[in-house]
Protein backbone atom coordinates (compact mmCIF):
# COMPACT_ATOMS: atom_id res chain seq x y z
CA UNK A 1 0.00 0.00 0.00
CA UNK A 2 1.07 3.69 -1.16
CA UNK A 3 2.19 5.54 1.86
CA UNK A 4 -0.24 8.36 0.33
CA UNK A 5 -3.13 5.79 0.73
CA UNK A 6 -2.22 4.43 4.33
CA UNK A 7 -5.03 5.21 6.51
CA UNK A 8 -4.54 7.29 9.64
CA UNK A 9 -3.48 6.03 12.58
CA UNK A 10 -4.10 7.21 16.64
CA UNK A 11 -0.57 6.57 18.37
CA UNK A 12 -1.56 4.13 21.36
CA UNK A 13 -0.73 6.02 24.30
CA UNK A 14 -2.80 8.68 23.21
CA UNK A 15 -6.12 9.82 24.63
CA UNK A 16 -8.41 11.84 22.86
CA UNK A 17 -7.52 15.91 24.10
CA UNK A 18 -4.78 17.85 25.29
CA UNK A 19 -2.97 15.62 27.75
CA UNK A 20 -0.57 16.60 30.64
CA UNK A 21 2.84 15.00 31.04
CA UNK A 22 4.17 16.40 33.77
CA UNK A 23 4.91 19.97 32.58
CA UNK A 24 4.06 18.87 28.70
CA UNK A 25 1.08 18.73 27.07
CA UNK A 26 0.87 16.19 24.25
CA UNK A 27 -2.28 16.62 21.90
CA UNK A 28 -2.69 15.11 18.60
CA UNK A 29 -2.20 16.62 15.28
CA UNK A 30 -1.97 16.45 11.83
CA UNK A 31 0.48 18.78 9.59
CA UNK A 32 -0.47 19.62 6.15
CA UNK A 33 0.14 21.70 3.62
CA UNK A 34 -2.89 23.23 2.31
CA UNK A 35 -2.88 25.04 -0.96
CA UNK A 36 -0.30 27.40 -0.74
CA UNK A 37 -0.25 27.81 3.08
CA UNK A 38 1.37 24.85 5.68
CA UNK A 39 -0.75 24.52 9.16
CA UNK A 40 -1.04 22.57 11.54
CA UNK A 41 -4.94 20.63 11.64
CA UNK A 42 -6.68 19.44 14.93
CA UNK A 43 -10.19 18.14 15.50
CA UNK A 44 -11.48 19.93 18.25
CA UNK A 45 -12.09 17.77 20.86
CA UNK A 46 -8.37 17.40 20.77
CA UNK A 47 -7.55 20.64 22.06
CA UNK A 48 -9.10 22.77 25.17
CA UNK A 49 -12.78 24.06 24.92
CA UNK A 50 -11.91 27.22 26.16
CA UNK A 51 -10.66 29.64 23.59
CA UNK A 52 -7.80 31.33 25.95
CA UNK A 53 -7.00 27.86 26.72
CA UNK A 54 -6.73 26.80 23.55
CA UNK A 55 -5.07 29.98 22.15
CA UNK A 56 -2.20 29.67 24.85
CA UNK A 57 -1.67 26.09 24.11
CA UNK A 58 -1.18 27.11 20.12
CA UNK A 59 0.99 29.53 20.65
CA UNK A 60 3.45 27.14 22.53
CA UNK A 61 2.99 24.43 19.60
CA UNK A 62 3.97 27.58 17.03
CA UNK A 63 6.78 28.55 19.20
CA UNK A 64 5.46 32.33 19.07
CA UNK A 65 6.28 35.10 19.87
CA UNK A 66 9.66 34.30 18.34
CA UNK A 67 10.33 35.50 14.59
CA UNK A 68 12.14 32.18 13.98
CA UNK A 69 9.48 30.20 15.86
CA UNK A 70 12.18 28.04 16.81
CA UNK A 71 10.89 26.44 19.78
CA UNK A 72 7.66 25.45 17.77
CA UNK A 73 6.68 23.53 14.76
CA UNK A 74 5.29 27.11 12.70
CA UNK A 75 7.78 28.04 9.71
CA UNK A 76 8.30 31.76 10.45
CA UNK A 77 5.99 33.29 8.63
CA UNK A 78 2.45 34.20 8.53
CA UNK A 79 1.41 31.40 5.22
CA UNK A 80 3.56 28.69 7.76
CA UNK A 81 1.61 29.66 10.94
CA UNK A 82 -1.87 28.69 10.51
CA UNK A 83 -4.34 26.14 12.52
CA UNK A 84 -7.57 24.48 11.34
CA UNK A 85 -9.46 23.46 14.23
CA UNK A 86 -12.32 20.74 12.33
CA UNK A 87 -15.55 19.54 14.13
CA UNK A 88 -18.05 17.09 12.67
CA UNK A 89 -21.63 18.48 12.25
CA UNK A 90 -24.84 16.23 12.65
CA UNK A 91 -25.83 16.51 9.19
CA UNK A 92 -23.03 15.14 8.00
CA UNK A 93 -20.61 17.97 7.34
CA UNK A 94 -18.00 19.52 9.48
CA UNK A 95 -17.07 23.12 10.76
CA UNK A 96 -13.87 24.51 10.02
CA UNK A 97 -12.76 27.03 11.95
CA UNK A 98 -9.21 29.20 10.82
CA UNK A 99 -6.80 30.29 13.26
CA UNK A 100 -3.61 32.70 11.90
CA UNK A 101 -1.10 32.71 14.86
CA UNK A 102 0.69 35.61 14.71
CA UNK A 103 4.69 34.69 14.35
CA UNK A 104 6.43 37.62 16.27
CA UNK A 105 3.78 38.49 18.88
CA UNK A 106 1.59 36.31 21.41
CA UNK A 107 -1.70 36.27 19.56
CA UNK A 108 -4.23 34.22 17.41
CA UNK A 109 -7.02 35.36 15.61
CA UNK A 110 -10.40 34.33 14.38
CA UNK A 111 -11.27 37.90 12.04
CA UNK A 112 -10.38 35.63 8.69
CA UNK A 113 -10.93 32.69 6.89
CA UNK A 114 -8.21 31.23 5.10
CA UNK A 115 -9.24 29.48 1.40
CA UNK A 116 -6.02 27.53 1.21
CA UNK A 117 -6.05 25.71 4.52
CA UNK A 118 -9.54 25.28 3.62
CA UNK A 119 -8.20 22.79 0.98
CA UNK A 120 -6.63 20.52 3.33
CA UNK A 121 -10.22 20.45 5.14
CA UNK A 122 -11.83 17.74 2.84
CA UNK A 123 -8.68 15.26 3.20
CA UNK A 124 -8.39 15.57 6.73
CA UNK A 125 -11.60 15.05 7.47
CA UNK A 126 -12.07 11.83 5.50
CA UNK A 127 -8.16 10.68 7.16
CA UNK A 128 -9.95 11.55 10.89
CA UNK A 129 -13.08 9.21 10.17
CA UNK A 130 -15.40 12.65 10.37
CA UNK A 131 -17.03 11.60 6.63
CA UNK A 132 -17.33 8.08 5.39
CA UNK A 133 -14.96 7.77 2.82
CA UNK A 134 -16.26 6.54 -0.86
CA UNK A 135 -14.62 5.11 -3.71
CA UNK A 136 -13.10 7.22 -6.34
CA UNK A 137 -14.55 10.71 -5.26
CA UNK A 138 -15.53 11.99 -1.72
CA UNK A 139 -17.61 15.01 -1.20
CA UNK A 140 -16.99 16.98 2.28
CA UNK A 141 -19.35 20.01 2.88
CA UNK A 142 -17.47 22.24 5.01
CA UNK A 143 -18.91 25.08 7.36
CA UNK A 144 -16.80 28.02 7.57
CA UNK A 145 -17.58 29.05 10.84
CA UNK A 146 -15.15 32.29 10.63
CA UNK A 147 -17.37 33.98 7.49
CA UNK A 148 -20.58 31.46 7.97
CA UNK A 149 -20.05 30.64 4.29
CA UNK A 150 -19.93 26.84 3.25
CA UNK A 151 -17.89 25.38 0.34
CA UNK A 152 -18.09 21.81 -1.19
CA UNK A 153 -14.86 19.79 -1.58
CA UNK A 154 -14.44 16.64 -3.44
CA UNK A 155 -11.63 14.60 -2.52
CA UNK A 156 -9.60 12.15 -4.95
CA UNK A 157 -10.24 8.48 -2.40
CA UNK A 158 -9.84 5.70 -4.86
CA UNK A 159 -10.77 2.55 -2.93
CA UNK A 160 -11.68 4.75 -0.19
CA UNK A 161 -8.55 5.86 0.80
CA UNK A 162 -7.20 9.72 0.58
CA UNK A 163 -5.05 10.15 -2.16
CA UNK A 164 -2.39 13.18 -2.32
CA UNK A 165 -0.86 12.18 -5.53
CA UNK A 166 -1.98 13.30 -8.74
CA UNK A 167 -1.49 15.12 -11.88
CA UNK A 168 -2.56 18.82 -10.69
CA UNK A 169 -0.38 22.06 -10.42
CA UNK A 170 -0.92 25.03 -8.51
CA UNK A 171 1.75 28.35 -8.24
CA UNK A 172 4.20 28.13 -5.63
CA UNK A 173 3.78 25.09 -4.94
CA UNK A 174 6.73 22.41 -6.29
CA UNK A 175 5.56 19.15 -8.04
CA UNK A 176 2.18 18.22 -8.57
CA UNK A 177 -0.62 16.94 -6.45
CA UNK A 178 -3.89 15.19 -6.18
CA UNK A 179 -6.55 17.90 -7.10
CA UNK A 180 -9.08 18.89 -4.38
CA UNK A 181 -12.07 20.85 -6.01
CA UNK A 182 -13.76 23.91 -3.96
CA UNK A 183 -17.21 24.72 -4.57
CA UNK A 184 -18.08 28.03 -2.75
CA UNK A 185 -21.24 29.11 -1.04
CA UNK A 186 -22.33 32.73 0.76
CA UNK A 187 -18.54 34.10 0.27
CA UNK A 188 -20.42 37.38 -0.66
CA UNK A 189 -20.65 39.63 2.29
CA UNK A 190 -19.27 37.23 4.43
CA UNK A 191 -17.04 39.03 6.79
CA UNK A 192 -18.65 42.68 6.58
CA UNK A 193 -22.06 41.86 5.55
CA UNK A 194 -21.83 43.34 2.46
CA UNK A 195 -20.11 42.52 -1.39
CA UNK A 196 -18.72 46.32 -1.54
CA UNK A 197 -19.19 46.82 2.44
CA UNK A 198 -18.75 50.75 2.58
CA UNK A 199 -21.83 51.02 -0.19
CA UNK A 200 -19.54 52.07 -2.53
CA UNK A 201 -17.14 50.87 -5.71
CA UNK A 202 -14.65 54.07 -4.87
CA UNK A 203 -13.78 55.16 -2.08
CA UNK A 204 -10.96 57.41 -1.01
CA UNK A 205 -8.54 56.97 2.60
CA UNK A 206 -5.70 58.63 3.00
CA UNK A 207 -5.62 60.09 -0.30
CA UNK A 208 -5.68 56.75 -2.36
CA UNK A 209 -8.75 55.32 -4.14
CA UNK A 210 -9.70 52.28 -3.26
CA UNK A 211 -12.25 49.72 -3.36
CA UNK A 212 -13.03 48.14 -0.60
CA UNK A 213 -14.54 44.56 -1.54
CA UNK A 214 -15.70 41.38 0.55
CA UNK A 215 -16.27 37.77 -1.60
CA UNK A 216 -14.79 35.33 1.40
CA UNK A 217 -11.75 37.90 2.19
CA UNK A 218 -12.11 41.67 3.38
CA UNK A 219 -10.06 43.24 0.80
CA UNK A 220 -8.77 47.02 -0.45
CA UNK A 221 -8.31 46.89 -4.16
CA UNK A 222 -6.10 49.96 -5.24
CA UNK A 223 -3.99 50.24 -8.43
CA UNK A 224 -0.92 49.46 -7.95
CA UNK A 225 -0.22 52.79 -10.07
CA UNK A 226 -1.61 54.90 -8.07
CA UNK A 227 1.20 54.24 -5.22
CA UNK A 228 3.85 54.51 -7.66
CA UNK A 229 5.17 50.99 -8.28
CA UNK A 230 4.56 48.76 -11.29
CA UNK A 231 2.82 45.93 -9.15
CA UNK A 232 5.14 43.73 -10.26
CA UNK A 233 8.41 43.76 -7.86
CA UNK A 234 9.51 41.19 -5.66
CA UNK A 235 7.65 40.77 -2.22
CA UNK A 236 10.91 41.44 -0.35
CA UNK A 237 11.40 44.82 -2.35
CA UNK A 238 7.98 45.88 -1.62
CA UNK A 239 8.82 45.04 2.47
CA UNK A 240 11.31 46.93 2.02
CA UNK A 241 9.78 49.88 0.80
CA UNK A 242 8.75 52.13 4.48
CA UNK A 243 7.27 54.78 2.47
CA UNK A 244 4.77 52.53 0.49
CA UNK A 245 4.27 50.16 3.67
CA UNK A 246 3.37 53.25 5.59
CA UNK A 247 0.97 54.34 3.17
CA UNK A 248 -0.65 51.23 2.83
CA UNK A 249 -1.24 51.25 6.05
CA UNK A 250 -2.63 54.33 6.62
CA UNK A 251 -5.20 53.52 4.36
CA UNK A 252 -5.96 49.97 5.72
CA UNK A 253 -6.97 51.49 8.82
CA UNK A 254 -9.25 53.86 7.48
CA UNK A 255 -10.78 51.15 5.18
CA UNK A 256 -11.45 49.13 8.27
CA UNK A 257 -13.30 51.36 9.67
CA UNK A 258 -15.14 51.70 6.98
CA UNK A 259 -15.67 48.03 6.27
CA UNK A 260 -17.37 47.61 9.40
CA UNK A 261 -14.54 46.14 11.23
CA UNK A 262 -13.42 48.85 13.27
CA UNK A 263 -10.31 49.30 14.76
CA UNK A 264 -7.81 47.36 12.67
CA UNK A 265 -4.60 47.50 13.87
CA UNK A 266 -3.82 44.83 15.72
CA UNK A 267 -5.83 42.25 13.50
CA UNK A 268 -4.78 40.76 10.52
CA UNK A 269 -7.89 42.23 8.00
CA UNK A 270 -8.33 43.96 5.81
CA UNK A 271 -5.62 42.58 3.22
CA UNK A 272 -4.82 45.05 0.58
CA UNK A 273 -3.93 44.07 -2.38
CA UNK A 274 -2.68 45.96 -5.06
CA UNK A 275 -3.12 45.04 -9.05
CA UNK A 276 -1.70 45.64 -11.93
CA UNK A 277 -2.42 44.87 -16.02
CA UNK A 278 -1.63 40.90 -16.09
CA UNK A 279 2.63 40.05 -17.39
CA UNK A 280 1.96 36.49 -18.25
CA UNK A 281 -1.26 36.01 -20.60
CA UNK A 282 -3.40 35.76 -16.85
CA UNK A 283 -6.46 37.67 -16.05
CA UNK A 284 -4.26 40.46 -14.08
CA UNK A 285 -1.43 41.28 -11.73
CA UNK A 286 -1.53 41.37 -7.65
CA UNK A 287 0.60 41.84 -4.90
CA UNK A 288 -1.19 41.45 -1.62
CA UNK A 289 -0.39 42.31 1.84
CA UNK A 290 -1.33 40.48 4.27
CA UNK A 291 -1.13 42.67 6.10
CA UNK A 292 2.55 43.15 7.06
CA UNK A 293 3.86 40.94 4.71
CA UNK A 294 3.69 40.50 1.11
CA UNK A 295 2.08 37.12 -0.03
CA UNK A 296 4.60 34.75 -1.80
CA UNK A 297 1.41 33.77 -4.12
CA UNK A 298 -2.40 35.03 -2.94
CA UNK A 299 -4.91 33.48 -0.88
CA UNK A 300 -7.72 32.16 -2.53
CA UNK A 301 -10.43 34.58 -0.82
CA UNK A 302 -8.20 37.12 -1.28
CA UNK A 303 -8.12 36.51 -5.02
CA UNK A 304 -11.57 36.03 -5.32
CA UNK A 305 -12.85 39.25 -4.03
CA UNK A 306 -10.02 40.87 -5.99
CA UNK A 307 -11.73 38.80 -9.10
CA UNK A 308 -15.15 40.91 -8.30
CA UNK A 309 -14.00 43.88 -7.84
CA UNK A 310 -12.27 43.19 -11.61
CA UNK A 311 -15.87 41.98 -13.02
CA UNK A 312 -17.46 44.86 -11.74
CA UNK A 313 -18.43 48.24 -13.43
CA UNK A 314 -16.92 51.44 -11.85
CA UNK A 315 -14.46 50.27 -9.51
CA UNK A 316 -10.56 51.44 -9.21
CA UNK A 317 -9.70 48.42 -11.03
CA UNK A 318 -12.28 47.85 -13.82
CA UNK A 319 -11.24 47.49 -16.91
CA UNK A 320 -7.77 46.86 -15.91
CA UNK A 321 -6.95 44.15 -18.48
CA UNK A 322 -8.32 40.80 -19.22
CA UNK A 323 -11.88 39.29 -20.59
CA UNK A 324 -14.70 40.37 -18.42
CA UNK A 325 -17.33 38.40 -19.59
CA UNK A 326 -15.08 35.44 -18.56
CA UNK A 327 -15.86 33.73 -15.46
CA UNK A 328 -12.36 32.11 -15.34
CA UNK A 329 -9.88 34.28 -13.64
CA UNK A 330 -5.85 33.65 -14.00
CA UNK A 331 -4.69 35.83 -10.69
CA UNK A 332 -1.02 36.25 -11.64
CA UNK A 333 0.88 36.61 -8.27
CA UNK A 334 4.74 36.56 -7.41
CA UNK A 335 4.92 32.73 -7.60
CA UNK A 336 2.97 32.35 -10.71
CA UNK A 337 -0.29 32.29 -10.98
CA UNK A 338 -3.77 31.11 -9.57
CA UNK A 339 -6.65 29.73 -10.96
CA UNK A 340 -10.39 30.94 -10.24
CA UNK A 341 -13.99 30.78 -11.57
CA UNK A 342 -15.65 34.16 -10.35
CA UNK A 343 -18.73 34.87 -11.97
CA UNK A 344 -20.43 37.97 -10.55
CA UNK A 345 -23.95 39.41 -12.29
CA UNK A 346 -23.29 43.26 -12.26
CA UNK A 347 -26.66 44.68 -11.82
CA UNK A 348 -28.16 47.17 -14.19
CA UNK A 349 -24.93 49.51 -14.08
CA UNK A 350 -22.97 51.13 -16.72
CA UNK A 351 -19.70 51.64 -17.35
CA UNK A 352 -19.22 55.30 -16.40
CA UNK A 353 -21.33 54.47 -12.94
CA UNK A 354 -21.37 56.53 -10.27
CA UNK A 355 -19.00 55.13 -7.20
CA UNK A 356 -22.29 54.37 -5.35
CA UNK A 357 -23.49 50.51 -5.38
CA UNK A 358 -26.38 50.98 -6.32
CA UNK A 359 -27.78 47.73 -7.99
CA UNK A 360 -26.15 45.79 -6.11
CA UNK A 361 -24.35 43.12 -8.29
CA UNK A 362 -24.69 39.30 -7.25
CA UNK A 363 -21.87 36.55 -6.87
CA UNK A 364 -23.38 33.98 -9.10
CA UNK A 365 -20.26 31.47 -8.71
CA UNK A 366 -16.97 31.32 -6.50
CA UNK A 367 -14.82 27.91 -7.08
CA UNK A 368 -11.28 27.07 -7.57
CA UNK A 369 -8.89 23.84 -7.56
CA UNK A 370 -6.39 23.31 -5.11
CA UNK A 371 -4.24 20.34 -3.90
CA UNK A 372 -3.20 19.24 -0.41
CA UNK A 373 -1.16 16.90 1.32
CA UNK A 374 -0.01 15.22 4.34
CA UNK A 375 3.11 15.33 5.58
CA UNK A 376 2.98 14.39 9.39
CA UNK A 377 0.44 12.84 11.76
CA UNK A 378 1.03 12.00 15.22
CA UNK A 379 1.93 14.04 18.77
CA UNK A 380 2.78 17.59 19.26
CA UNK A 381 4.41 18.48 22.41
CA UNK A 382 4.09 21.90 24.67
Amino acid sequence: MSPDHAPSTTPAHHNHGAVQSGTTTDVRCMIMRGGTSKGLYFLAEDLPADPAARDALLLRLMGSPDARQIDGLGGAHPLTSKVAVVSPRSDGGVDYLFLQVSVDEATVSDRQNCGNILAGIGPFAVERGLVPAQDGTTEVVIHMVNTGSVARARVTTPAGRVAYEGDAEIAGVPGTAAPVVLDYQGTAGSSCGALFPTGNRVDTFAGVKVTCVDNGMPVVVIDAAALGVEGTEEPAALEADAELCAAIEAVRLEAGVAMGLGDVSETTVPKVCLVAPARSGGTFNTRCFIPKRVHEAIGVFAGASVAVAWQVPGTVVAGLSGDHDAAETRVEHPTGHTDLVVEVDSGDVPEAAPSSAAGEPTVLVTGSVRTARKLMDGIAFA
